[in-house]
């Protein structure tokens, strides 16, 4: 028997062009003093990255495969296909990289092997979305002589800066270390250049504030302004608003405001109602406030964007946005006093009206939200970064 665990040194969650990197520990766990203890030996093992793609087939119109390529994935189990038995169709892929061969291990004894590969900096972000889902992984296969392969697959999350594509990495003495006693590998410069780059372009893309005013009105008039100080958010920041009600000729009885998701099919890949496709778009609720607001001059709101979702992002098969999603309740009635007088010259017994004839209309506001550092989403939504099998 061998344990194999592939722990990830940073946590599970990535940015596309940031290298990751895995230590794969092998170990004989039975002690020498076992009765039953003995050497065990792998043949091999390799490890690769991969990005899955599935799609919901009552929402999503694929065009059939080619039936004139050959299939990729032989029946062999003695090839290392790290996509085996999963749902979909692998759509990227890093190189494989060995690990090590011919691996001997007495009883007690273990070994640890480093593996480090750039993400693909072209590929879709993670997602699970109700059309399509992107999930990547990291797959470690480990084979006996004479056996099948075994697969150890480590969950990843990747998310995705749009831009990131077009800089190229400068040159050794632009990033030199600044003491000649430090010394830092290719990659271990260009990935933390690279980080601190992503962070600049997103703190320079949501730090920036100016007031945003949106009047709001029905058929009748003016129900209010809405008050936004900025419409580029990152994961993990709370959109906060402000609702002015005291200059509206139009009562407001109520409101809801809803931090949303849409996710929308690309129009050639939609499937056709009538052939029993579900709708090609579908949103999502992440936060939600709702307020009575009668008599109401001014309020706000704050809504969290969570750490764990899905920046907006477009492929050639399905784009993702967020928005605002405002809905109102108004009164018909012009002037509508719903409290009772201030003065009386004696008391009186006041009812307020059991019925208020009412319309409803709803308002979005599209809004931007981009990723944040891969870090905070890993301390604040943790996932396993360590995995563990036995062959």
């Amino acid at each position: 028997m061998i344990e194999v665990v592939a722990e990830l040194s940073r946590g599970p969650v990535f940015l596309a062009g940031e290298a990751l990197e895995c230590v794969v520990t092998v170990t004989n766990p039975l002690l020498p003093t076992a009765t039953s203890a003995s050497s065990e030996a792998l043949a091999w093992a390799s490890a690769q990255i991969h990005c899955q793609f599935h799609a919901s087939e009552s929402r999503v119109a694929l065009p059939p495969p080619d039936s004139n390529q050959p299939d990729v994935q032989p029946e062999s189990q003695t090839v290392f296909l790290p996509h085996r038995g999963e749902r979909g169709q692998c759509i990227l892929s890093t190189p494989p990289k060995i690990l090590f061969c011919d691996l001997r291990l007495e009883p007690g004894e273990s070994k640890s092997y480093s593996y480090s590969e750039v993400l693909p900096i072209e590929g879709p972000p993670s997602f699970r979305g109700q059309s399509v889902k992107y999930v990547y992984k990291l797959t470690i296969g480990c084979q006996r002589v004479n056996s099948p392969i075994t697969l150890l697959r480590v969950p990843l999350r990747v998310l995705v800066l749009t831009g990131l594509q077009d800089v190229r990495f400068p040159q050794d003495e632009a990033v030199a270390p600044s003491s000649p006693f430090l010394e830092e590998d290719e990659g271990g410069k260009k990935d933390s250049w690279l980080a601190e780059l992503a962070g600049e372009r997103l703190m320079a893309a949501t730090s920036c504030r100016s007031l945003h005013l949106y009047n709001i009105s029905d058929g009748r008039g003016k129900v209010g302004t809405f008050g936004i100080f900025k419409s580029v958010y990152r994961l993990g920041e709370d959109v906060v608003g402000t609702l002015n009600l005291g200059e509206g000729t139009v009562a407001c009885l109520q409101f809801s405001v809803s931090l949303q998701t849409e996710e929308r099919v690309q129009p050639e890949y939609q499937r056709r109602r009538g052939a029993g496709g579900a709708p090609s778009v579908s949103h999502v609720t992440h936060a939600r406030h709702q307020e009575s607001c009668l008599h109401t001059t001014r309020t706000s709101f704050s809504l969290p964007i969570p750490l764990s979702s899905t920046p907006g992002f477009c492929t050639a098969i399905v784009s993702l946005k967020w928005r605002l999603h405002f809905e109102f309740v108004t009164s018909r009635e012009p002037g509508l006093v719903l409290l009772p007088p201030m003065e009386q010259p004696e008391p009186v017994t006041w009812t307020g009206p059991e019925q208020v004839p009412v319309d409803t209309f709803s308002w979005d506001l599209p809004i931007k939200v981009l990723p944040t550092s891969p870090t905070l989403a890993s301390y604040a939504a943790p996932g396993p970064s360590t995995s563990t099998i036995t062959i």
